[in-house]
């Protein structure tokens, strides 16, 4: 199948047909969902009406059915595509598939990603691809948005929206009688209706989520030192629930933001005399997204409890919107400033360099008073956080256990900065409930107990090898071996006791590099070096025994280090040249035998 660029053929007639159109998105962090509803509310412009959904919440065996689809996808760890995609991607990657499933569609693709990893937009290219090989149709060149450029993402969507337009508007002409609806600021996506002080909150969509389940503090227990700077807490949930997930599986929390700062935030905003006042919220724009689990009545103090972030950094699209309830002549300069190709520098040293919030940025522009209605457009949602289980449902039936470093850190404004979902749970207590979600992850053990399992995860990404190491010391293999990297061997090595116990019962093969426990001015230690000098036993384990290799942690240099420790070791003992060895860690990773879970 040919690949289909911004040339439009013509050869169908298509200004009768129905102008509806089908917006997917997988997200990790909420950039894509934001990307979706702008483009949503771009393509109003032209006369479309938009459905926007996350991939995980769309029924897969109904896209057959769609005539017209943009997906909108990021990028997670090494090239990954977000869990939201998974359940999409694997019906199309089925083989059964015919290659004309989707000849009557026509599509296109936004990937987004950062250019700093090797796999920049993998997701959105591999996407692009499947579809054409299925005969769908790619209307407009795939775009990719880039975190590292000056208008971080913006600079690569301004122009693909464009495009997008453009192709839309020849394909799908505008009857005769209507024009492009000119930009200006768009309606909310929300009507509220204030009810009676007497009204009664609806029941918790949530609680009613049969995808979540209601968890009992066991435990919360701080594991590193009490003088070490990083706070990193071990958590167990028990649950009555029969629940049920496999080592590399994550927990989904709703966090609730702190009370004390809610108060803050409503007195700054002038909301404090109405912020406990019911309303109704009736989504009017339904084009653009609400927060997950929002109830149909609520008030202004439950909303930014635990639906809307107004904690987060903002967008560019936060303060194209914010300008229009600006009234002071010098605070909307600054803003068309800001939101200008030549003010992108100051707007990042402005916001993203500093971490300034949307709270401080509305405590700064004290002229912009939004309607209430603009709230779901302004603030982004207070997403659920994912932690990878650190726990093994067989030898902890009923049970769930995490490895949490609790977020605290000064901004360059010397402000203190607490993360809203660490610290959530950094202050619950034994017997407090909360529900939890289970999401699957990445990992997939060998069922051959003669195939090694290879763990890498230095500090918090220990999480999901303890419960590859529980499995399968449960289960009696003795052929795992963990590479765990720390600062201090006496401070930060988590869990430490469990592997020097399974050490002595030769369950394991420990090894951990203490990066600053080593004299001043010599070379620190970490992870990939230990592999390095373990080459011959990793070729053994990765090359004769053809085991697997799992990573973990976050996606700064180490993953890219141990990848090339392996190289190395296939180079050196496996008889390989550089480029044959190159090749071999790259056929790991298609062969499912090379596994990362990595967070930036």
């Amino acid at each position: 199948m040919s690949t289909h660029g911004d040339h439009v053929t013509g050869e169908d007639d298509h200004s009768s047909a129905s102008r509806e159109l089908l917006i997917l998105y997988a997200t990790e962090t909420g950039t894509a969902q934001d990307t979706a509803d702008r483009i949503a509310r771009e393509c109003r412009r032209v006369r479309f009406h938009c459905r926007v959904q996350s991939m995980d919440a769309y029924p897969p065996e109904t896209l057959i059915s769609e005539h017209l689809v943009i997906f909108v996808v990021s990028t997670t760890g090494w090239g990954a595509e977000p869990r939201a995609m998974t359940p999409l991607w694997n019906m199309l990657l089925r083989s059964d598939l015919p290659d004309d499933l989707f000849e009557d569609m026509h599509f296109c693709v936004f990937g987004l990603g950062d250019t700093a990893y090797e796999k920049f937009c993998w997701p959105a290219k591999k996407l692009s691809r499947r579809m054409q090989s299925l005969g769908g149709y790619e209307i407009c060149s795939r775009g990719e948005g880039d975190e590292q450029h000056r208008l971080g993402v913006d600079g690569d969507l301004d122009p693909w929206i464009e495009r997008l337009l453009e192709v839309l508007i020849q394909l799908y002409p505008l009857p005769h009688e209507q024009d492009n609806i000119p930009a200006g600021r768009p309606p909310p996506r929300v009507s509220l209706s204030n009810l009676a002080s007497d009204t009664s909150p609806n029941p918790d969509p949530l609680a009613e989520d049969k995808k979540f389940h209601t968890a009992a503090v066991k435990c919360n227990r701080r594991i590193t030192a009490g003088d070490w700077f990083q706070d990193v807490r071990h958590f167990e949930f028990s649950f009555e629930d029969n629940i049920k997930y496999n080592p590399g599986d994550v927990a989904v929390i709703h966090p609730s933001a702190a009370s004390l700062e809610v108060d803050s935030f409503l007195v700054t905003m002038g909301w404090a005399n109405v912020a406990d006042d019911f309303f109704t919220v009736e989504h009017t724009m339904l084009d653009q997204t609400l927060p997950d689990h929002l109830p149909k009545i609520v008030s202004l103090r439950i909303l930014f409890t635990r639906y809307l972030d107004f904690n987060a950094v903002p967008r560019r699209s936060f303060f194209q919107l914010l300008r229009y309830f600006a009234t002071d002549e010098l605070e909307r300069d600054k803003l068309d400033e800001f939101v200008s190709i030549e003010g992108a520098d100051e707007m990042y040293d402005y916001c993203q360099r500093v971490k300034r919030t949307i709270w401080e940025v509305l405590s700064e522009f004290r002229s912009a008073r939004m309607p209430r209605e603009y709230v779901f457009d302004l603030f982004p949602p207070l997403r659920p956080r994912e932690f990878s289980i650190a726990s093994s449902i067989k030898l902890h039936p009923h049970e769930i256990h995490l490895c949490v470093a609790i977020v605290r850190y000064r901004t360059k404004l010397k402000i203190h900065r607490k993360g809203v979902c660490t610290s959530y749970l950094s202050g619950l207590k034994s017997g407090d409930t909360l529900r939890v979600g289970l999401r699957k992850g990445f990992i997939s053990l060998p069922t051959d107990p003669n195939t090694p399992v290879v763990c890498v995860g230095p500090g918090t990404g220990i999480a999901p090898m303890r419960a590859v190491i529980e499995q399968r010391t449960h289960e009696g293999y003795t052929n795992t071996a963990l590479y765990f990297g720390c600062r201090s061997a006496h401070k930060d090595q988590h869990y430490h006791s469990e592997w020097e116990s399974h050490v002595e019962e030769q369950k394991l093969r420990y090894r951990v590099a203490c990066s600053r426990d080593g004299p001043e001015g010599v070379k620190r230690t970490y992870v990939q070096d230990l592999m390095q000098q373990d080459a011959q036993d990793i070729w053994i384990m990765l090359g004769q025994q053809r085991g697997i290799l799992i990573i973990s942690g976050s996606s700064n240099k180490m993953p890219i280090a141990v990848r090339e420790a392996v190289r190395g070791a296939v180079e050196r003992f496996g008889g390989r040249s550089n480029i044959e060895a190159v090749e071999y860690v790259a056929a790991m990773e298609r062969e499912g035998r090379l596994i990362e879970e990595c967070w930036s």
